[in-house]
């Protein structure tokens, strides 16, 4: 199957609409494939990308996303990050606490998302904007 795109190069998605929040879960999932993932996690990583990208689009008024397949020299892997120039995240604490919630998304939060990937990092702050990068190892 071909993809149409350069996997060996980092894929750009902007995400200002619910429709490229679907782009992004279907750039994912190939990238996924890709590297190889088992289904179980191209199914963890599309599901914490769609959060993300919902959060990027619902709390940071959009902005955008970059997938990339990576490699350590022992496996591969995706690594997805995120950024957008909204108002930041104020209690990122609060933000990342199993169960909270301001509701509209997969009901899963930030710590959801970290959850169900190996490397999660989020830099953010009030008036900065949101810049969340999670990677995915093969297994």
């Amino acid at each position: 199957m071909t993809t149409g795109i350069d996997l060996s190069q980092p894929q750009a998605q902007a995400i200002r609409s619910d429709e490229d929040v679907v782009r992004v879960r279907q750039l994912v999932r190939t990238v996924a494939v890709a590297a190889k993932l088992s289904l179980v996690d191209q199914t963890k990583v599309v599901t914490a990308a769609s959060e993300l990208a919902r959060n990027t689009l619902v709390y940071g008024g959009g902005g955008g996303v970059e997938v990339t397949i990576v490699d350590n020299g022992r496996r591969r892997g995706v690594r997805i990050v995120f950024a957008d120039s909204g108002p930041g995240i104020a209690d990122l604490d609060l933000a990342l606490t199993d169960g909270y919630t301001t509701g509209g998304g997969l009901g899963l939060g930030l710590s959801g998302a970290r959850r169900l990937v190996d490397e999660f990092d989020i830099d953010t702050g009030a008036g900065k904007g949101t810049r969340v990068s999670v990677t995915k190892w093969a297994r």
